[in-house]
């Protein structure tokens, strides 16, 4: 069976809401606090889990009262398990979150076990990439063990989407193994050095990053919609209007679905509407994992804005508008 995998972090959030959020040296109110199970690896597993594909996720967690809660959210959404390791030397990974009351966000992450990630982690990937469809990755984790992650993976012959995320600088071997990269605006402006903050920019930015090696650069744009370029083609999908809660998961919402629909042999146009959509539905709810659709609810989604739209998403009219 065609599978795909996640390597990369786990963590407990914890997450206050509150009515804006704080400048440095101030105190805010808070106006509710929950935990919920996150990080950005396994978000992506629950994403792609949850839409129906055999999903694997390679990580760590650590030796305390939330590893028992992180595994069984993984299970519940039909996660495979079976290749993280417990590591008893230390904490799980945490994520303290600031949500405001536009559903904007500032995270604060501990590494914990996931800052432990190395070569022996990538080893219990290795088995794995038979029958894999592609590989997907983040930047919660140690930077050398993406990069012999994805080497692994680029050496068998199974596609890499990056999400470069936390913000950081990419060496260049990394470029030249990864086959779709994923970016929100921070993310393409530390990456380009400029801003990148509408289709514009985005235009500028895109070619950019292939010279450097990835193959397919999706540039996600918030509100304003999402800029694709592959070697042959660029395209624009306008974001879905929604009444947006909480963003944290939006990312990992649109990776796990773009996955998905790639797996399932669709065209990079409608996985990257399914992406968007996924992305859409994920910012309506409060928490991370607690955000992700199910299969059911993306295609619902898709239904409906299909109704609204008058167009077909299955083709693609009316929804992807060509850039080149």
């Amino acid at each position: 069976m065609n599978s795909i995998l996640v390597f990369g972090s786990i963590n407990i959030d914890l997450v206050t809401k509150t009515p804006r959020l704080p400048i440095a040296g101030e105190t805010v109110n808070g106006s509710d606090f929950f935990t919920a199970p996150g990080g950005k690896g396994a978000n992506q597993a629950v994403a792609a889990a949850r839409l129906g594909m055999m999903t694997h996720l390679v990580g760590r967690l650590g030796d305390d009262a939330f590893t028992h809660q992180l595994l069984a959210s993984l299970q519940a959404a039909g996660v495979q398990t079976d290749k993280i390791l417990r590591d008893t030397s230390t904490s799980s990974g945490v994520a303290v979150i600031l949500v405001d009351e536009a559903g904007e966000n500032q995270i604060v992450i501990t590494a914990g076990a996931n800052g432990q990630l190395n070569q022996t982690d990538v080893a219990r990937l290795k088995p794995l990439l038979p029958t894999a469809t592609a590989l997907l990755m983040q930047l919660e984790i140690p930077l050398l063990a993406v990069i012999e992650a994805a080497r692994t993976a680029h050496d068998a012959g199974v596609p890499v989407i990056l999400d470069p995320a936390p913000a950081q600088d990419i060496p260049p071997e990394l470029y030249s193994l990864v086959d779709i990269i994923t970016p929100n605006q921070i993310e393409a402006s530390q990456l380009v050095g400029f801003a990148v903050d509408s289709l514009e920019t985005a235009k500028q930015a895109a070619p950019i990053l292939q010279q450097r090696g990835v193959k397919t650069v999706i540039l996600t744009l918030g509100n304003q919609g999402v800029y694709c370029s592959t070697p042959s083609e660029s395209f624009f999908v306008p974001a879905f209007p929604v009444q947006v809660v909480d963003t944290t998961a939006a990312g990992d919402a649109f990776n796990g679905a773009l996955a998905v629909a790639l797996a399932e042999g669709l065209p990079i146009q409608q996985a990257v509407v399914w992406g968007a959509a996924a992305g859409a539905i994920s910012v309506t709810q409060a928490g991370a994992q607690p955000s992700l659709p199910n299969r059911e609810a993306l295609a619902q989604f898709l239904t409906d804005v299909e109704t609204r739209h008058g167009a077909s998403l299955r083709n693609i009219r009316g929804v992807v508008f060509r850039s080149d």
